[in-house]
């Protein structure tokens, strides 16, 4: 069936999206026909849609009985915007067809979606848990209704016994990860983490090596779950939105404002203009911030510290004038549903101006010296290559799939105010390999600067910097995309009978490249790894809710 003959709302918003229910024989023909036409897989989730009386949440345990039943979401991109599906599932059987042989991103979301709410993708051949890590017993869900019920009750006590046993029995159980083995003469496993030799996120990776050489890498993740998406149930709008924002710290403008875009589409409210230009120098600021930090580590992973120190300066500067500015280094809680919290003036416009001419100055001098660096190039070059159409079958994203001729850039494909007024270029490449990402980096900084430059000459004074939402109508759902840093940053929102956010999903692109990080490092040796895993640098906290 195509999307165009289903029966979908617009969703208001900035973006072009529409919403709809589907049947279960309807969603695997409509995802085969987006994919088809060149769309992807965006976000896949599920939702506790049962109702417990006040009655039945006092004494409901994990497997008491439901009014309604639960629904499957899937937001599917293509050329003409978002298009969100809802299935309904049964309360009993809450099964639907496996999404991951269309969408091979789809495999990890689905599995997630069991771990966390119970609702199971029939025939999947991967049904291993995948955020659980015996965190909580199994046949338990978090994000189901009457879990709160099981957990706690409005007083923030435990709620008894049954609490108590789930935990201990928890804390006891074997987390025995099923890895994926490989076999033949000579092949031998060397697992990495989750604990790693310096600050950073914790994953587990799990190399099949011949020698020095990579057959299999498997990742395994989920060990920062922070229970985000249930802590954002029934959560007042402006402290979900900080709690949006701290899902992934490097990325928080672009959450930020996806969230935001979701619940001003809902409530019919568009921010003033000057918020809406702050907002985009805020994005783009955060682009500049952490495209210097990875290109500082890349240079430092072939040892060239030299580049590593020089990068780090530039990124430091960055966040120095952030924090002066606008209050933070790295622009929390600057955006709220509305508009935003902070502003500008002459003074400020003139230091960003001053210090993109330095910015700029200084990156062109480093670039030539990564350009012409032969020890630097021989790493680069041919490392860690994801062919674009290995890129396009896994639904690579952001500035690795730009890497690899995946030109999307919701900047320019769909374009929210104000960059419906700027001409974004997108910076992209065909090799596919890490030496791509670092041109696409490079590419990239330079256009944000620019960009920079043509939001301050767009930011003039005398407007409000925010309108109040202060409520939601009832039973809406709605969705705001960014192209943060990364890639694309996804938040959804849904509201009960009384207006209030019954489910959030923020999304992170990071679900969609991790699988194709496995494959990158296929045939290249251990120690390239390290190097690899940089270039693309993808989130754990934020596929990890």
């Amino acid at each position: 069936m195509p999307v165009k003959k289903l029966n979908l709302q617009r969703i208001k918003g900035a973006i072009p999206a529409w919403h709809g229910k589907i049947a279960e024989a309807d969603l695997l023909p409509v995802c085969a026909a987006v994919r088809e036409g060149g769309g992807r897989l965006l976000a896949l989730w599920g939702s506790d849609e049962r109702a417990l009386s006040p009655e039945e949440a006092k004494t409901a345990l994990v497997s008491a009985p439901s009014l309604n039943g639960f629904a499957l979401h899937v937001v599917l991109v293509n050329e003409t915007g978002l298009v969100a599906l809802s299935l309904p599932l049964s309360a009993q059987q809450p099964v639907y067809p496996d999404l991951s042989l269309i969408f091979p991103a789809a495999n990890r979301m689905q599995r997630a979606a069991y771990d966390l709410l119970g609702i199971k993708a029939i025939d999947a051949k991967d049904q291993r848990a995948w955020l659980r890590h015996a965190a909580w017993r199994e046949g338990s869900f978090p994000l189901r209704k009457d879990f709160v019920a099981v957990c706690q009750h409005d007083s923030g006590a435990p709620a008894g016994e049954e609490a108590s046993a789930i935990v201990q029995d928890a804390t006891q159980i074997q987390d025995d990860y099923p890895f994926v083995q490989v076999e033949g003469q000579g092949v031998h496993e060397i697992p990495v983490g989750p604990v790693h030799a310096g600050i950073i996120e914790p994953g587990h990776f799990r190399f099949s090596v011949v020698g020095e050489k990579v057959l299999r890498l498997e990742a395994r993740l989920g060990y920062t779950h922070k229970g985000i998406e249930k802590l954002l149930e029934n959560k007042a709008l402006c402290a979900a939105a900080k709690l949006v924002g701290r899902v992934s710290g490097d990325s928080t403008v672009a959450y930020a404002w996806a969230y935001a875009m979701a619940v001003e589409g809902v409530a019919d409210i568009t921010p003033p203009d000057r918020a809406l230009w702050l907002r985009a120098l805020f994005l783009e600021r955060e682009r500049i911030a952490n495209h210097l930090g990875d290109l500082g580590y890349l240079g430092n992973d072939v040892a060239l510290s030299f580049a590593y120190a020089q990068f780090w300066i530039l990124k430091e500067q960055v966040l120095r004038n952030n924090a002066t500015l606008f209050g933070h280094r790295y622009l929390m809680d600057k955006i709220i549903p509305g508009g935003v919290t902070t502003g500008i003036d002459e003074s400020g416009k003139k230091t960003l101006r001053d210090e993109s001419v330095m910015l700029e100055q200084e990156i062109h001098t480093l670039r030539s010296i990564f350009d012409e660096h032969a020890g630097v190039q021989d790493r680069y070059m041919g490392t860690g290559r994801v062919e674009p159409k290995l890129a396009a079958a896994l639904g690579l994203c952001g500035l690795a799939g730009r890497a690899s001729s995946q030109t999307w850039d919701s900047r320019v494909q769909f374009p929210c105010a104000p960059y419906d007024k700027l001409d974004v270029k997108i910076a992209t490449h065909h090799h596919g390999d890490v030496a791509a990402r670092v041109i696409v980096r490079f590419d990239e900084l330079f256009e944000s600067l620019r960009l920079q430059r043509d939001i301050l000459i767009n930011l003039i004074g005398g407007e409000d910097l925010a309108y109040p939402v202060t409520s939601l109508p009832p039973h809406r759902f709605g969705a705001g995309m960014l192209e943060g840093w990364r890639g694309e940053v996804m938040v959804a929102i849904h509201t009960d009978e009384k207006g209030n956010l019954t489910r959030v999903h923020p999304h992170d692109p990071s679900w969609q490249n991790w699988p194709a990080l496995e494959h990158a490092i296929m045939g290249n040796i251990v120690p390239d790894f390290p190097l690899i895993n940089k270039s693309f640098n993808l989130s754990y906290s934020g596929c990890d809710l």
